[in-house]
């Protein structure tokens, strides 16, 4: 494999990063995941426009565009001869002294790692063997005010422990804030049915809106599946018909078990999975 860091591409086993830089000492670094498909990255400009948000959150003036981003991502595909990829774009804040509080002088760390995966759409493979067995945890993350959900930065220790709460065989760890709502999932969104309506945790929470989150919630609309957003509790979502979890990699995974709730049918996840698989063949293949 070769990896895309700072402007090179370079084999694996040379791809590293200096001890001092900030994204790894403290984690002071942005990150997307996106997903190639036939040589493309899915929903590119939503996944730039989160970055530069979250790089803005961070005051990380990073200075690079759209367009040298993207090379770089293709750049990656086309030395690893893939079309179809998991794709992890990172920027740090780059190398400076160990002091906690950033210099004003910043060279960017900038790093695309690649890994391959099934072709999707209509023809493809899903990337999980079965659906979701998941656990709600005691963790929370920190505060709003402290690190912003909607910032997707380096500091992935909340999701670790969370992983860390639950049993081992757990696919995903379930967050609830301190007032009992549920917000998000460790790397996934949360959505569950009741009665035919879709249900989502809405944005004004403590949790970060996907991508895919985004995208399945405009299919819904377009397929005619109602869409509510609120603030749900466990007990709303164990009284559910179906639920299932949506990221970058994922796609639609439904849910077969919450804590002690089981789920035997999961029949709007499965129509909009379908929908998700025509979107992504449409625009890809």
């Amino acid at each position: 494999m070769r990896y895309h860091v700072d402007g090179d591409l370079v084999a694996d086993d040379d791809a590293t990063v200096n001890v001092r830089d900030r994204g790894f000492q403290y984690g002071d670094a942005v990150f997307e995941t996106l997903r190639a498909y036939g040589g493309q990255t899915f929903a590119w400009a939503a996944h730039y426009r989160r970055l530069g948000a979250t790089s803005d959150a961070l005051g990380i003036d990073h200075g690079l565009d759209a367009a040298d981003l993207r090379s770089r991502v293709h750049e990656t595909l086309a030395a690893n001869d893939l079309t179809d990829a998991y794709v992890r774009l990172s920027i740090s804040r780059g190398v400076q002294s160990g002091r906690l509080t950033p210099s004003g002088d910043l060279d960017p760390t900038v790093v695309v790692v690649v890994e391959p995966l099934p072709r999707g759409g209509v023809d493809g493979e899903r990337v999980w063997n079965a659906p979701a067995v998941v656990e709600s945890t005691d963790v929370r993350p920190p505060a709003d005010a402290t690190v912003p959900s909607t910032a997707k930065t380096h500091n992935y220790l909340p999701g670790i422990l969370a992983r860390l709460d639950v049993s081992e065989d757990t696919d995903e760890a379930l967050f609830v804030d301190d007032d009992g709502h549920l917000t998000e999932g460790a790397t996934s969104n949360l959505f569950f049915v009741d009665d035919g309506v879709l249900y989502t945790p809405s944005g004004d929470l403590d949790l970060l809106p996907g991508v895919t989150r985004w995208a399945v919630s405009e299919l819904a609309a377009d397929l005619g599946i109602p869409v509510e957003t609120g603030h749900y509790t466990l007990e709303d979502l164990y009284a559910a018909d179906e639920a299932f979890l949506t990221n970058t990699t994922w796609e639609v995974r439904p849910i077969v078990r919450v804590d002690g709730a089981a789920y035997d049918t999961c029949k709007v996840g499965a129509a909009l999975a379908r929908e998700y698989a025509r979107e992504v063949e449409r625009r890809h293949y």
